[in-house]
């Protein structure tokens, strides 16, 4: 897994300086709810490069925490927005890996996000991401679990 993060970062880091457009940087807090119940609360940041006025690619970043449980993940992909002049609706597919630990054990498995959300207020750089919605699928130890959700809000700064 750390050659999918290594890979992922490279190729994050590659794209960026030929963005055409702009580069954003969101953190906030992050809701998931696992399939049988699991409700956890975290962080979720991400680092977006954008080639044009509607195609980028993100390197998102995520965790979360509950009663000594935590899962990690780290994906990247392909993210479509509509930049707007108040509003910037968004979808992306990101790919990577996820980390589950807790009580002194810990697996590493495949994690794929798809979804969107909505930014608003653009600011002098700032907006706020008034919602990211995503249905998130893992693989861990040979079980694929498709019933997953991702709720994020937080700031947003774009440069």
């Amino acid at each position: 897994m750390r050659t999918v993060i290594a890979v992922g970062l490279l190729l994050l880091g590659l794209c960026l300086p030929m963005a055409a457009q702009k580069a954003e940087v969101f953190g906030g807090y992050q809701y998931t709810h696992f399939d049988g119940g699991g409700n956890f609360n975290g962080w979720n940041a991400a680092l977006t490069g954008n080639f044009n006025n509607w195609l980028g690619i993100t390197g998102d970043f995520s965790g979360v925490y509950d009663s000594g449980v935590k899962f990690h993940t780290y994906t990247f992909g392909p993210v479509i927005t509509a930049h707007t002049p108040v509003v910037q609706p968004f979808a992306h597919a990101l790919f990577g890996g996820g980390t589950i630990s807790g009580g002194g054990a810990s697996t590493t498995g495949f994690v794929m996000y798809y979804g969107g959300g909505l930014d608003a207020g653009m600011r002098h750089g700032l907006a706020f991401r008034v919602a990211q919605v995503d249905w998130m699928v893992t693989h861990f130890s040979g079980f694929t679990d498709k019933n997953n959700v991702r709720i994020s809000a937080g700031i947003v700064l774009k440069f």
